[in-house]
């Protein structure tokens, strides 16, 4: 097996990951590209793998690794996202500055809202 042919796709997987993480703008749609970046790299590893001969599978255990920490990365990622979905009704990456700031929350001279107010939030 040529090394050319994974190596090439890898590259394009990716491309189009670091694309849509730097222009997309809803967060799970970045998420997406975040897991086609981290299948990019999987990729490389298993293709390196095979042409090395190693006799460990190194490559190929680190994949596994590397898919388990993914899988947990979107689990926790998606959980936040729709969180932030019930709170702001938006998941759009450029309308979110803080979580715990609230278009209708009137702030202080300094900015920040109140205590009485982030207790009224609260409860």
């Amino acid at each position: 097996m040529h090394l050319a042919y994974p190596a090439v796709l890898a590259a394009l997987l990716f491309s189009v990951g670091l694309y849509g993480v730097l222009a997309r703008r809803n967060a799970i749609l970045v998420l997406m590209s975040v897991e086609l970046m981290l299948n990019a790299v999987n990729l490389n590893l298993v293709a390196f793998d095979v042409w090395l001969r190693d006799t460990l599978h190194a490559g190929q255990a680190l994949t596994l690794f590397t898919i388990a920490i993914a899988a947990a990365e979107i689990g926790i990622g998606l959980a936040i996202v729709l969180m932030v979905y019930r709170n702001r009704g938006t998941s759009d990456v450029d309308r979110l500055r803080d979580t715990s700031e609230t278009d209708d929350e009137t702030p202080t001279a300094d900015g920040t809202p109140s205590a009485d107010e982030k207790a009224e939030a609260t409860a």
